[in-house]
């Protein structure tokens, strides 16, 4: 590939005129190229920019945009083929890799790493802990489950006390999580809480942090309030996923434990578009609790990120749809980021936290060759990243999804 201006996702400078050369599905050099291979097949794209994949640290590909009564009808296996249109859409929007935050199973992360359905390389969480009444236990005063988890890999992961959340993350690990996620407060979508509650108690989050390092895994946490993040961070969980009510010693806190900051801006917007396009998709707690929200997960993120906290984007979809993960660096950039820091925040900062950083998320030779290329700089406009018809070609592993640079 020759001609294009590299942002390599390092946050250094872009470089006009560089080139960048892939074999065997890796990266094989990089940067203002004297010679090519003499049998390199090479493709101009002169005038555009050169990116590493983009990485979304906090996706739920088997949700979607549906009213109630339209949950309550999918069988378990078609939201496994609703699944597959997700990645497809997530890939098709340039992003090469997601970090699942509960919901796909193991088999479906293998399906993409076998090439039977496209889709963005996965991290997986499996299913997340949740106490008896949390933000994972949605089941509504009739004894309905409001969701579930899909799949035949299905496992109760409502649970209480050290022992039971114990046994809870060794059943998420065998069957195949590459993260233990746990619910630290209350949320949003769930029926019966608040944001603000703090979920499982600090002895609680420390049985699955020691539970988890005993394989070589980490924790992420959904935590939206104050007490919780403190609770989960003090426990040794590595990501803290939203963070809406951040304050200074909780990004004190942080910054001491090197934690990520997953901030979802996009989230609690999208569950106000999602009600105003679906009627009756979202509990009516669930929509004022989105209002509530919004406006603390900003200021949050600002002063997190003012403070030097170590950011991660990640948007939730699920809550929003698929395919508009890139609508995060437009939201980060309002408020505060500049446009490069947010695509560090989406290419390098995401594959550390998703623990893919040896092979993806900077464009460095050795690595695999997952790359975009986009018409136009996005260091002057980052919503270009929003137009697919802008993502001139995307490259997973070498392999080609999408090529409209000859066209």
């Amino acid at each position: 590939m020759t001609g294009v201006t590299l942002i390599d996702g390092t946050g250094a400078d872009p470089l006009p005129g560089a080139s960048l050369v892939v074999e065997d599905g890796r990266i094989a050099s990089v940067g203002c190229l004297d010679t090519l291979p003499r049998d390199a097949e090479v493709i101009d794209a002169s005038g555009a920019t050169l990116l590493p994949g983009l990485i979304d640290s906090h996706v739920h590909l088997y949700s979607s945009w549906k009213s109630m009564q339209q949950r309550a009808l999918t069988p378990p296996t078609l939201a496994t083929f609703e699944a597959a249109q997700n990645a497809l859409a997530t890939l098709d929007a340039g992003f090469t890799a997601v970090r699942e935050a509960s919901g796909s199973p193991a088999g479906f992360k293998l399906a993409i790493e076998r090439g039977l359905i496209p889709g963005p390389r996965m991290r997986i969480a499996v299913a997340a802990l949740s106490q008896t009444g949390g933000h994972g236990d949605g089941r509504l005063p009739s004894g309905v489950r409001f969701w579930r988890q899909w799949g035949p890999e299905w496992i109760e992961t409502i649970c209480d006390g050290p022992e039971e959340v114990r046994k809870t993350v060794r059943g998420v690990l065998r069957l195949g999580a590459d993260f233990v996620k746990l619910h630290a407060t209350g949320g949003v979508m769930s029926p019966s809480d608040e944001p603000g509650s703090p979920q499982f108690t600090e002895e609680e989050i420390a049985v699955m942090v020691y539970e988890a390092r005993m394989v070589g895994k980490t924790c992420m946490a959904h935590a939206q309030a104050t007490e919780g993040i403190k609770n989960a961070v003090r426990a040794g969980v590595e990501s803290i996923e939203h963070g809406f009510y951040l304050d200074d010693e909780a990004i004190a806190m942080m910054i001491e434990r090197d934690a990520f900051l997953v901030p979802t801006i996009h989230a609690p917007r999208s569950i106000v578009l999602r009600e105003e396009a679906t009627p009756e998709s979202v509990l009516p707690q669930s929509l004022r609790k989105a209002h509530e929200v919004i406006d603390a997960n900003a200021e949050s993120f600002r002063a997190a990120h003012e403070a030097g906290v170590r950011i991660a984007m990640g948007t939730d979809v699920g809550v929003g749809v698929h395919g508009t993960n890139a609508w995060e660096l437009e939201l980060m950039t309002q408020h505060g980021m500049t446009p490069m820091e947010s695509i560090v925040a989406t290419t390098k900062t995401a594959s550390e936290c998703i623990h893919m950083a040896d092979e993806i998320g900077t464009l460095e030779a050795g690595k695999l060759a997952d790359l975009i290329v986009v018409d136009g700089d996005p260091l002057e406009d980052v919503t270009l990243l929003q137009d697919t018809e802008r993502l001139r070609l995307i490259m997973q592993g070498g392999r080609v999804h999408k090529d409209t640079l000859a066209a």
